[in-house]
């Protein structure tokens, strides 16, 4: 589970910027959008969290400083060469700022207990990082790596709490690899847990890394998992009564490599093709469509489907910019209750999602006020982000309205044909 994410200095995002998911003290909807922790200092965390903000406003790059720093994780140790540097772009609008390290922070709930793990990048190295655990109220430090610019390397401090070869996986770490991630590849078993809940726990879903459905083709190859999908979009109010994946082999191509002659060829061969066949029944009868027959929204939802089935049975955090882009309202509003479930969601799922419609903010059941962030920019250009809870809404308030006129920031200026800005 989520706690808390802080990045610093990444596109837009100047100045620290804190997104929460610890629930505030308010007790309403707490049975349903709010998950017990166990763990004493955050007792409760928030199943959902909706951003919201202006085109170009900064909203995306909260999700892609999330991406960024997951990808740097999992890729510094293996994918990253020795002196190959990292396309991180800092702020770029003042030139302090330009020349400052970018850093990144994020706190989570793992077997029940609290971690906090960071770093600090330049394009050429890592200069700092940091992993806490508090097994107990009190943290225990397991290490800290700072880069010493007099000496000109890398200097660890190591806590009891880490077990294993320290020495080894220190001296193997290069200046553009993470201290984790190495340690994980020379087989740490304490760093394994903080490693995969980066790279298998967060599920992100953006311009940069798009919905793949053949998760969703390969559960509906499966009975239960075709059950389960035809009764994610019943939920959904799509009436589709089942689906069946219908495999045909076609005439293809495939490359072949011959390392040993140093020829590459193309062979024909039959490929396996799938289609989707999607049996609608209502009160006067029965069709069969095929999936183009679809609307656009049906074919993201289904698309949607499997990774959300997977995230909530697996209880990950599901990230997705710009969630109405691709689904209608009711779609989105389904998708959020669902999360908000304790039937369907027993894992404590989390979803995260940035968007730009409204009208969720008016529907007083789906989100608590703590659920809802704005981000806006400021005359510098710097994105920064803001709790609606902040802003003290009186319950009942009428918020999509409050939102547009300005009252909680997020809106875009609009100039008129004349320059003024309102």
């Amino acid at each position: 589970m989520l706690v808390e994410f802080r990045v610093s200095n990444f596109r837009s995002l100047r100045d620290e910027q804190i997104f929460s998911l610890v629930a505030s003290k308010d007790k309403s909807l707490a049975d349903t959008h709010t998950i017990v922790t166990g763990v004493s200092a955050v007792p409760f965390l928030l199943r959902s969290a909706a951003i919201y903000g202006a085109n170009a406003s900064g909203k995306s790059n909260l999700i892609k400083a999330l991406q960024y720093m997951r990808g740097v994780v999992i890729e510094s140790a293996t994918l990253i060469q020795p002196g190959q540097t990292f396309a991180v772009q800092p702020f770029r609008l003042d030139k302090a700022s330009a020349n400052e390290p970018t850093s990144f922070e994020a706190t989570f709930i793992l077997d029940g207990v609290r971690h906090q793990y960071g770093f600090t990048m330049s394009a050429e190295r890592i200069v700092a990082e940091h992993l806490l655990v508090y097994k107990a109220f009190k943290p225990q430090r397991w290490f800290e790596r700072r880069f010493d610019a007099k000496v000109g390397k890398d200097v660890y401090e190591f806590g009891a709490g880490l077990k294993g070869a320290k020495n080894v996986w220190e001296n193997a770490t290069r200046p553009n690899a993470l201290f984790l991630s190495m340690a994980v590849q020379l087989n740490s078993e304490a760093l394994r847990p903080i490693f995969d809940w980066f790279a298998r726990q967060l599920v992100i879903f953006n311009e940069q890394a798009q919905l793949n459905p053949q998760v969703s083709l390969q559960r509906l190859k499966d009975q239960k998992g075709r059950k389960e999908i035809c009764d994610f979009l019943t939920s959904a109010d799509i009436s589709i009564a089942d689906i069946e994946v219908v495999t045909n082999k076609v005439p293809g191509q495939s490359v072949h490599v011959d390392l040993v002659a140093g020829k590459t060829e193309m062979r024909a061969e039959e490929i396996e093709e799938n289609k989707l066949l999607f049996r609608h029944v209502t009160e006067n009868g029965e069709a069969v469509f095929d999936l183009m027959d679809e609307s656009n929204g049906t074919r993201n939802l289904l698309f949607l489907s499997g990774p959300v089935l997977d995230v909530l049975a697996n209880g990950q955090v599901l990230v997705i910019d710009e969630l109405d882009t691709s689904l209608h309202t009711l779609l989105v509003r389904e998708l959020v209750r669902l999360f908000h479930s304790p039937e369907a969601n027993p894992r404590g799922a989390q979803l995260i999602f940035t968007t730009h419609d409204t009208s969720l903010l008016d529907t007083h059941e789906l989100f608590r006020r703590d659920q809802i962030w704005m981000v806006e920019k400021d005359r510098d250009q710097a994105s920064s982000l803001v709790a609606l809870s902040e802003f003290s809404p009186r319950k009942g308030e009428a918020l999509e309205r409050g939102y547009l006129m300005g009252r909680y920031g997020g809106v875009p200026f609009i100039a008129d044909s004349f320059g003024t800005r309102h």
